[in-house]
């Protein structure tokens, strides 16, 4: 069983930055945030493995979000720059070990002047 816990979110106006950060219990090879805002489906923000920590970011945020990751802190980040009103959403960290998945209980973001 793996435990995440998320934290960082908040309001935040636009052009703005955030870092949301998501502990885990045990190590978790590939960890990744996703984000759903009102009236829409899950969608995928950026992944990133434990062996080679290589990532992968969506491309409707590349170039202002990036993700990261400390094992010695069991803490994957999420840093978001230039934010803008549409990515206003709960951001949800995910986690998969041994074939199981495993999601936190998310944290809000709102971006709004």
């Amino acid at each position: 069983q793996v435990q995440l816990v998320e934290s960082g979110g908040g309001l935040v106006q636009p052009g703005g930055s955030l870092r949301l950060s998501c502990v885990y219990s045990v190590f978790t090879p590939f960890m990744s945030w996703y984000r759903q805002a009102p009236g829409k489906e899950r969608e995928l923000v950026a992944s990133i493995t434990g062996t080679d920590g290589s990532t992968k970011i969506a491309d409707s945020v590349k170039g202002r979000f990036s993700i990261s990751r400390d094992n010695r802190k069991n803490t994957v980040y999420l840093q978001m720059n230039s934010l803008k009103p549409e990515d206003t959403a709960v951001y949800y960290c995910k986690g998969e070990r041994f074939l199981q998945t495993y999601w936190g209980q998310g944290t809000q973001v709102t971006v709004s002047s």
